[in-house]
Parts: C-alpha cells; sequence; structure tokens
C-alpha cells in the first residue's frame, strides 16, 4: 500500500513520521521538541513565526499520529489522485492554516484580555513574559512561584489561566484531516465507512455528526480536555469551502 501512495500523500506521512522519531529520540535527551515546534498562540512569549507550519507535523503521542495518519492516508489518497498532488498539497496546507487561525482566534483574546487585568493589578507582565520565554521548561513553575514570592504578588486563578494558555502548545495534523474528512464527505457523501470495522455508515452521517461533536465540545469547555477543537472545526470550514468553490467550478459531482 505504501508504495502505492501518490506522492504528496507519501511526503506529509513520512514528514511526519520523521518529526514523532525525532520528538521521542530527543525527548529521551531532555529536549523538548513539542515545546518548541508545536505552535503557541500568536500573542503568547512562546511564539515563534515556524510554529504556524511545524505544529501540524507534530504529534502528542502515538495513538494521536495513528488515528491521524491512517485517516489521511485512507482518504487523502483519494483526494490527491482526483486533484493532482499540486491542488491537493494547496488544500492540505490551507486546512492546517485555517485550523491555526480558529484555533488562535479564541487564545489570543483570552490572552490579551487576561494580561491586562494582571497588568492592572501592578504585576509585572513583561518581566513575567521574559522569564516564560527564557527559563528552561523544567525549572518554569519553581522560578514563576519564586518571582512572585519575593515580590510579594498572588498566584491568583487568573494568572494560573494565562500561565497555562501562554506556554501549552498545539501540535498535530488534526485541523488539515478535518478538512480531509469534510471534503470527502462533499464529494463522496454516500460512500460507506466502517464504524469500528464492523457498522456501515455514510461518509456525510459520520463526518456530520463528528463535526456536530467537535462543535459541542469547543463550546463545553470541560475540565482536562485538551484538544484543540476549535482546531478541527478550523480545518473543516476551510476544506469544505474549498471543495464547494472547486466543485462549482469544476461542475463535477460524485457519489
Amino acid at each position: 500500500m505504501f508504495a502505492n501512495l501518490p506522492q504528496v500523500t507519501k511526503n506529509i506521512l513520512l514528514l511526519n513520521i520523521m518529526f514523532f522519531v525525532a520528538t521521542l529520540i530527543l525527548e529521551s535527551q531532555g529536549i523538548d521538541l513539542t515545546s518548541k515546534l508545536g505552535t503557541h498562540y500568536v500573542n503568547s512569549p512562546l511564539f515563534e513565526p515556524y510554529q504556524v507550519v511545524t505544529h501540524f507535523f507534530m504529534h502528542a503521542g502515538f495513538f494521536h499520529i495513528l488515528m491521524n495518519m491512517w485517516l489521511f492516508v485512507m482518504l487523502g489518497a483519494y483526494l490527491e489522485n482526483l486533484w493532482g498532488p499540486k491542488r491537493f498539497f494547496i488544500f492540505y496546507l490551507a486546512c492546517a492554516l485555517g485550523a491555526f487561525a480558529l484555533h488562535n482566534a479564541i487564545g489570543f483574546y483570552q490572552i490579551h484580555e487576561l494580561r491586562n487585568h494582571l497588568s492592572s493589578s501592578s504585576i509585572p507582565m513583561n518581566e513575567i513574559d521574559s522569564i516564560i520565554k527564557n527559563t528552561d521548561r523544567s525549572n518554569l513553575i519553581p522560578v514563576i512561584e519564586e518571582f512572585f514570592k519575593k515580590n510579594n504578588y498572588a498566584i491568583d486563578a487568573d494568572f494560573t489561566s494565562y500561565f497555562q494558555l501562554c506556554i501549552t502548545p498545539m501540535v498535530g495534523a488534526s485541523g488539515a484531516i478535518f478538512g480531509v474528512l469534510s471534503a470527502f464527505a462533499i464529494l463522496f457523501p454516500n460512500t460507506e465507512f466502517r464504524l469500528y470495522f464492523a457498522i456501515p455508515i455514510k461518509a456525510k452521517y459520520f463526518v456530520g455528526a463528528y463535526l456536530l461533536l467537535e462543535i459541542y465540545q469547543a463550546f463545553e469547555n470541560q475540565t482536562g480536555d485538551s484538544t484543540a477543537h476549535l482546531a478541527h472545526i478550523g480545518g473543516a470550514i476551510v476544506g469544505g469551502a474549498l471543495v464547494l468553490i472547486w466543485r462549482k467550478k469544476d461542475r463535477q459531482n460524485f457519489y
């Protein structure tokens, strides 16, 4: 199967695997590649422009990359064979960037508001941001606690939220994969998937239900849920919009 994959699909798969293996190797040597190459919110002190691209080659664990790449190889190859490598690559990149944009839309505002509130409480946020940016991740919490203790500041819920938003990276190709799912459901709505390898379900119902679940979870804000649901929705929106535009232009339907 691997030998028969179209070129862009194969190369993206290989890049994801390479980044994942490199992350494991460097992690064993004390280097946190996830924090460096995963993307932070654009107004976080840890954000770097290159993270806009590198984050969608990073994954949080084996099952994360396994599920993403399984869906990508299964469905992405269909789309690349249909569109050709150039259009498919543009599509994949656009979905990934759309996921990044929607994920940032809410987080950017939250960080901005929290930073203004903390600044109004006389907390020197420029110094805090400098500590976050220049301190090794393994020592960051003790250094922050020492700074607050030394200057008689209280670590409250607002600062905890600000700190977590700033240091938590988003990783994964999931946003782009949701774009692929959305495109496939529009182009091949009646194609059947096998849910849990047994239950037949048409693509339009599977993807539609999945997106509704993501929208619900994005606004539910469940404790401990670290999934970037807005990124999934952003990728799906861009993927669906591109397919509808191209389908109208090409005047093609697939069932």
